[in-house]
């Protein structure tokens, strides 16, 4: 009989790709993929390319600030919970993977009480909150930081690092210079929003376009509904809302990579050895997360850091003229990493589980 694995994460497209990236070793083992996640979320956007058995169930957020639908939520969640009990009864799955989002909250707590073993991965430097409340359901929890052992249970923690989709690594320049249009070879600057887009970073890039583009051609990831319909036809800019396929030509046409720090986001960069800015999301806005992240990568010698606090035209121009002339300080230091080997480590973990 197949083994089979039920894969859940979402809400943004970093809890969503590394579950993709560990879709062709699962094939090659053998196993049978399902995935699990909310009805309508970006993760049932990005599994539908690939063939797999999908459901979605209810789920809610688990917010740090007052907002009414702190009342209705956590009813959301234990409506999920049931769906997702249903869902794994019938489908009765070897193990449970989950990269995390509020989705997996109510889908991992309903396998352990299956007794269905639980893998997660928290790719932040500190735990999140969704994986806060999955750890006591969890037999191994994967980390990409080595900080992160300190807040998890000593017996659970192990560092592995975050899968990073092969596809990623065979890109054509080429291909995306065709893709954007661009017709001269001016270096290239790659501006990359994450999945729902960052209004902030957008606006100043945007005010900046007129003392960027005389020296680079700008690619624009601006997330979902983000485009600027007064700069489509700008020579030299390109926006998109998202990319999928087409996005490893455009990491290989760039030459200098502005981007906020979720966690997956900068280890693509690492992985791809792109000099890079990181502009994270401000822990007035957030739990602190991108900023931890991005300190650690900051460093290592792998990136430069602005704070959202500090944002403007005039220092993010200054700092990506400087990225690009030391472009090869920072390449030298990402290439020197030695990045681990996430998906084996993770794919042992998972063998492990299902053997038991």
């Amino acid at each position: 009989m197949a083994k089979k694995i039920v894969l859940t994460g979402g809400g943004t497209a970093g809890h969503v790709t590394p579950n993709i990236a560990l879709l062709p070793y699962l094939k090659e083992k053998g196993y049978e993929v399902i995935y699990i996640g909310s009805y309508d979320g970006i993760e049932k956007k990005l599994i539908a390319d690939y063939g797999i058995k999908y459901y979605g169930v209810s789920t809610g957020k688990f917010r740090r600030y007052f907002d009414a639908k702190n009342f209705s939520d956590p009813f959301r969640v234990i409506k999920g919970f049931a769906e997702a009990r249903k869902i794994l009864k019938a489908e009765r799955p070897d193990v449970l993977f989950s990269k995390g989002g509020f989705v997996s909250v109510p889908v991992v707590n309903a396998a352990a009480k299956l007794k269905i073993p639980c893998i997660l991965h928290e790719s932040d430097l500190t735990p999140g909150l969704a994986n806060k409340l999955c750890v006591h359901s969890a037999r191994k929890i994967c980390c990409n930081f080595p900080e992160t052992m300190n807040y998890l249970p000593k017996d659970k923690a192990v560092l592995t690092g975050t899968p990073i989709r092969d596809e990623l690594m065979t890109g054509k320049a080429m291909a995306g210079k065709e893709l954007c249009g661009f017709t001269d070879d001016k270096p290239v600057l790659m501006v990359i929003g994450g999945s729902l887009g960052a209004a902030s970073v957008n606006e100043v890039v945007r005010e900046a376009l007129p003392k960027i583009l005389p020296y680079f051609n700008v690619v624009h990831i601006c997330g979902k509904e983000k485009m600027d319909n007064m700069r489509l036809d700008v020579p030299g800019y390109k926006q998109f809302e998202y990319v999928k396929a087409e996005l490893k030509d455009l990491f290989a046409l760039a030459d200098v990579v502005v981007s906020r720090a979720g966690a997956n986001s900068i280890c693509e960069l690492l992985a791809l050895h792109k000099p890079n800015l990181l502009i994270p999301l401000s822990s007035k806005n957030s739990r602190g997360d991108q900023e931890l992240n991005a300190k650690s990568f900051e460093q290592q010698g792998f990136s430069e850091v602005i704070l959202s606090e500090d944002l403007d035209e005039d220092i993010l121009v200054e700092k990506i003229h400087e990225i690009y002339e030391e472009r090869d300080k920072y390449m030298a230091k990402m290439t020197g990493s030695g990045q681990r080997n996430a998906i084996q480590s993770i794919m042992s973990l998972i063998e492990e589980a299902v053997s038991k």
